[in-house]
């Protein structure tokens, strides 16, 4: 049976894309463009391809669908922008086969103007058709939250914007099989800047309460009551808690740099949060160093290495610095995380605890760096010599909090 969706990408972004379109009853393919980790569990992939999702490595498929969905990774670069070559390189794999009346939409995270500018020539020059007239052309920002079982595709409204309106309304009657909501924005600018403004919205308001747990803990303030009391206000707040650092795909304060200038505010969070993994460290050894220990020959216990609770995706976690820099002081460090059975750093395997109560015993300090569903925190606590609580998760005086 042909498929109605071919989803190029099958990492964080087109992984929930696919699993919507299969749960919805199109007929969709996926297409690889790469080595890609996505979000969803074994058994989740599992139940799609039951379902009739197909993963394909032939590219003349491509040429056979209504709606093809770009949704390549696009990560940091070395010189700080992002790397499009995935984008590119699945651009020109469709481009190839491209045939008139199809839809195509861009979901990868890009600098605003890459749609309309950087695709469009690809798809032009590579398939001889014209954007807007032979191919529908659109841009949506993914809305992706892994593991958030409260928003899924169906009940996260989908922005989009086309070259044209026609592109504009090809695209959401697609995603309107999808979703209970279609916004429509003026064009793909838009479309793309709601992506650069939500990403760096989460950033700038982490970086907030990250720097409010440095200035709190230096003043004796209890931040996690200062937010638990300032959450009460019905209007004109939103809670965001502190952590270890940033972690997740979405590059926030880079999208804007084509532009020749940059959000300084998104600068300065991306600053103060990129701290974070050496304050915590900081904050491990002052601990230590209490308590009549030094951070040389300290055995270490991190838990949960992930970049998000209740998952396995470890991309942009803190864990890695938090866990190189330990080292560094001489630290002996290992780590428990139920969804990584093995972790490198710095190209060694790091060693995992088998027995987590055990472990926490034995450890001359325990960090808590994410808190994953299978923790009791409070059993933690009592086992463990020294635990400090990165995430604000434990009862209030069981650990010592960040």
């Amino acid at each position: 049976m042909p498929a109605d969706l071919a989803v190029i990408g099958l990492g964080p972004y087109g992984l929930p894309l696919a699993q919507a379109a299969v749960t919805s009853g199109m007929p969709t393919i996926g297409y690889r463009t790469g080595p890609e980790a996505g979000s969803l569990s074994p058994a989740e992939v599992r139940r799609m391809l039951a379902q009739g999702f197909r993963v394909t490595a032939n590219p003349a498929e491509l040429g056979r669908v209504r709606t093809a969905v770009i949704c390549a990774p696009a990560p940091r670069a070395a010189d700080g922008g992002l790397d499009l070559s995935q984008v590119e390189t699945a651009a020109r794999t469709l481009a190839a086969r491209l045939r008139p009346h199809t839809t195509v939409i861009l979901e990868s995270p890009v600098p605003p103007g890459t749609t309309e500018g950087f695709l469009r020539r690809l798809l032009e020059s590579e398939s001889g058709l014209r954007a807007g007239r032979d191919f529908h052309l659109a841009y949506s920002p993914s809305r992706v939250d892994p593991g958030n079982r409260d928003f899924t595709p169906a009940n996260t409204p989908k922005v989009i914007g086309g070259l044209t309106p026609a592109c504009t309304e090809s695209a959401a009657a697609f995603y309107g099989r999808l979703t209970d909501k279609v916004v429509r924005a003026r064009g793909p600018r838009e479309a793309e800047t709601v992506q650069v403004l939500e990403t760096n919205f989460r950033q700038v308001n982490i970086a907030l309460v990250n720097e409010m747990a440095v200035l709190c803990h230096e003043m004796g303030v209890d931040l996690w009551d200062v937010i638990r009391c300032a959450e009460t206000k019905p209007f004109g707040f939103q809670a965001f808690r502190p952590g270890p650092g940033v972690g997740g795909h979405a590059v926030p304060q880079d999208l804007t740099a084509h532009a020749g200038r940059t959000l300084r505010m998104a600068e300065l969070a991306q600053e103060v949060n990129s701290r974070m993994p050496r304050y915590v460290v900081q904050r491990a050894a002052a601990l230590l160093n209490e308590h009549g220990k030094s951070a040389r020959g300290a055995r270490v216990l991190l838990l949960g290495v992930t970049y998000k609770p209740d998952l396995a995706d470890q991309q942009g976690t803190p864990a890695q610095e938090i866990a190189v820099r330990l080292m560094e002081l001489g630290a002996s460090v290992s780590y428990h995380d139920p969804h990584v059975p093995s972790w490198n750093v710095l190209d060694r395997p790091l060693p995992r605890a088998d027995s987590l109560y055990e472990a926490a015993a034995d450890a001359d300090l325990t960090i808590l760096l994410q808190q994953h569903r299978t923790y009791d925190l409070q059993g933690l606590s009592v086992k463990a010599q020294l635990l400090l609580d990165t995430r604000g998760a434990t009862p209030t005086g069981a650990a010592h909090r960040l």
